[in-house]
């Protein structure tokens, strides 16, 4: 038996057995975290059934199930017992102040899944459960009694829709209306805090500043007028437009149905309506901007800059990293120079990245971005262009957090290449640059890729340098656009990873925010999956075009 147990170690098979069950044990747990991550975060967008409950005391709750537990409590004679309680979403935030609350079962007397409930789903103040009364639209009012009740409400709300995106549309043409005016009053804010205010010349420019804003409101004051009329008159047609809903404790609401985003009845709904509104919410949430302090809405902002800050990053840490891996393998001679070299890049791979960032902050923010403001935007100070975050700052932090990884994985795809490969480009007469574009970058590009793929999946996933260089809550542009320059490197941006701190622990309502965090963080896992696989694909397309070379 001992010889048996002695052979089958010097066989190896037990380490073999154990690498085995790591892979399987690790694997896992990958696919755990996957499962909860799906099951809380997509069933977010299901329309859920709305129960009504009547308690003992007399209140009555109409609102989505959220959870059960069940308690072990103790009674007045110190007996234990178990006590089954639901997680009821309530909403009306506006009336209860509150989303959730927990119920006991045995208090409830009556329960029931009423087909006139309506959820709606509001731009603040979440959602709304309760029973549609009547309905103001067009001059007139349409009580409960008509058949066609949650069609003319449809109708309604389509109207009140596009009364609000007309109202966004000439916002906008007031705003470029009057953007020549917002300059000038700007100038005249920056001269008066200057120095320059306490001088003749100053004082001279001031009253040219003036003269000229008040020339401007002259021009346009005829067009902003109409402008102003119009948008006066769409808010008031919308605000006649609106339903009378009634709580399920009688409670009497006015909702104007330019506050609501969509609403339906989802017990009156089958699978194939409820799928309908599953997929509108679902685009809802890849495609539109935040709301509700990030709880709701879309997240396209955040999804935008965090590929946007990921390509940045990459363009910027690929060709520094491979141009010092090619140093340091084929011109710099090898001595202890050059192996502290190596030790320091592989340190840095260990540095918090929170230290990163406050380099960041430090040098490229106040230092550089600094002098670029006191050099080219010096007309805009004392309000900072570039010496403040922004998302090409926080790309160039990140590149630097991310650059001992391409390093490292570019010096052994260069390292892979056969030396008889490179003597003999040399021995043909090639130089050496030539050699190096010829021969060791199209064979080591996998390598230089497979960094990439490294550098990608751990500057997507960080956060902690990002707050303190760029990232915000809510970012009111893009980084890009159709406004000259197009791409604004000096704009703050949203970041996925950021988002779901923000939502999940520093939501004024953390409870409703939870599946929005599993949802984010599901999409985060799905973008740093794209992004690696369009870069493995790249990879072993090459590693085909050159399989003569070992890899």
């Amino acid at each position: 038996m001992a010889q048996n147990i002695s052979y089958f170690k010097q066989k190896g098979d037990s380490y073999v057995i154990a690498s085995s069950v790591g892979l399987v044990f690790s694997l896992g747990m990958v696919f755990f975290i996957v499962i909860i991550i799906l099951a809380k975060g997509l069933g977010f967008f299901w329309p859920r059934t709305l129960e009504y409950l009547k308690l003992e005391q007399g209140k009555a709750y109409l609102g989505e199930l959220w959870a059960k537990e069940t308690k072990i409590m103790s009674t007045a004679d110190g007996e234990k017992v178990r006590m089954k309680e639901i997680q009821l979403k309530i909403g009306n935030r506006d009336i209860y102040g509150l989303d959730f609350t927990w119920l006991q079962e045995n208090e409830i007397l009556e329960r029931d899944q009423p087909e006139k409930a309506v959820t709606f789903e509001r731009w603040e103040y979440g959602n709304f459960y309760g029973f549609i009364r009547s309905l103001q639209f067009a001059g007139e009012k349409i009580n409960d009694t008509d058949k066609n009740l949650l069609h003319r409400v449809d109708e309604a709300h389509q109207k009140a829709m596009n009364n609000k995106e007309r109202i966004n549309e000439l916002e906008g043409d007031i705003n470029k209306l009057t953007k020549p005016l917002t300059k000038v009053q700007r100038e005249i804010s920056v001269l008066e805090i200057s120095p320059e205010i306490n001088t003749d010349q100053g004082q001279q420019k001031l009253l040219e500043l003036q003269n000229k804003a008040s020339n401007i409101e002259i021009e346009i004051a005829e067009e902003y007028q109409v402008l102003t009329n119009k948008i006066e008159k769409l808010y008031f047609e919308n605000y006649s437009i609106y339903v009378n809903v009634e709580t399920a404790d009688s409670q009497n609401k006015d909702l104007h149905l330019s506050n609501v985003v969509r609403f339906y009845a989802p017990n009156q709904m089958n699978i194939f309506e409820k799928s309908w509104i599953y997929a509108k919410k679902l685009a809802e949430f890849i495609f539109a901007e935040p709301r509700e302090s990030n709880t709701e809405g879309g997240v396209f902002p955040a999804i935008f800059g965090t590929v946007m800050m990921v390509l940045l990053m990459s363009i910027a840490v690929v060709p520094l990293g491979v141009l010092a891996a090619i140093y340091l393998n084929e011109y710099a001679k090898q001595g202890t120079i050059i192996r502290l070299i190596r030790l320091s890049v592989n340190n840095l791979a260990g540095v918090p990245s929170i230290v990163f960032g406050v380099f960041g902050l430090g040098f490229f923010i106040y230092t550089i971005g600094g002098t670029i403001d006191q050099l080219l935007f010096s007309n805009k100070l004392p309000e900072p262009t570039f010496g403040t975050g922004g998302i090409f700052w926080a790309s160039l932090t990140l590149a630097l957090l991310t650059l001992p990884v391409v390093v490292v994985a570019t010096e052994e795809g260069i390292l892979a290449v056969p030396k008889s490969n490179k003597e003999g480009a040399l021995a043909l007469g090639s130089t050496r640059w030539q050699m190096i574009r010829k021969i060791v970058l199209p064979n080591a590009m996998p390598g230089i890729l497979t960094g990439v793929i490294l550098a990608i999946s751990r500057g997507a996933g960080e956060v902690a340098p990002l707050m303190i260089t760029g990232v915000v809550k809510l970012a009111p542009a893009l980084p890009l656009d159709v406004t000259f320059p197009f791409l604004h490197l000096d704009r703050k941006f949203m970041h996925l990873g950021f988002h779901i701190y923000d939502v999940g622990f520093q939501s004024p309502n953390v409870e409703a925010a939870k599946p929005m965090v599993y949802t984010t963080a599901l999409l985060l896992i799905l973008i740093v999956v794209i992004l690696n696989l369009l870069a493995i694909y790249m990879r072993n397309r090459l590693r085909k075009k050159y399989k003569g070379a070992t890899f």
